[in-house]
């Protein structure tokens, strides 16, 4: 992927693509954001294929962002701070290595911030217990069905999005204020 000067790729898998999705499309600096998957064994695998849990793939969402209004630093303290990075393979009710908790580096400076970052996290003991979140070498990004694209913003009525999706926007919008696009 050529990308013009300033802008980079971050894949976070962190449990429901719809989630992570919401989360990172309110920030500054955010350009564009493809819900899909990665990190499994077949190629162009389906949305069931996924839920299924035998592809191997995680739900993850690919962010273009662009490096001069925020950094791939602060992406990751949102990642981390809007999912529970100590449960392997769940996320709440969403369970299965399709909801996994992984960081999928484009370059080694992401590799060694991400590292850096769990490091911090797990000696301040901020969530009470080991971040257990893998760091895995980006491999090939399979964009979802259209359907998932933007799927909060048109969808905040239903349930899964008022309960799950909803609270995480607020926790952003809370925490992170001076980060929010305008």
């Amino acid at each position: 992927m050529n990308l013009e000067k300033g802008k980079e790729v971050a894949i976070f898998a962190g449990g429901c693509f719809w989630c992570t999705e919401a989360v990172f499309l309110q920030l500054e600096g955010v350009i564009s954001i493809m819900p899909g998957y990665i990190g499994g064994k077949n190629p162009n695998p389906t949305y069931e294929e996924v839920c299924s849990g035998y592809s191997g793939h995680a739900e993850a969402v690919e962010i273009i962002f662009d490096s001069t209004k925020i950094s791939y630093q602060e992406l990751i303290e949102v990642f981390f701070a809007t999912h529970d990075p100590t449960t392997i393979n769940r996320q709440g009710n969403d369970v299965g290595s399709q909801y996994r908790s992984e960081v999928f580096y484009t370059n080694e400076n992401q590799k060694k911030i991400v590292q850096g970052y769990i490091n911090f996290l797990n000696t301040e003991n901020t969530f009470g217990k080991k971040v257990i979140t893998k760091i895995s070498e980006a491999s090939t990004f399979y964009v979802a069905e259209d359907y998932h694209k933007n799927y909060y913003n048109q969808n905040k009525n239903k349930s899964y999005c008022e309960y799950v999706i909803t609270p995480k926007v607020e926790k952003v919008k809370k925490e992170f204020k001076d980060k929010l696009k305008n």
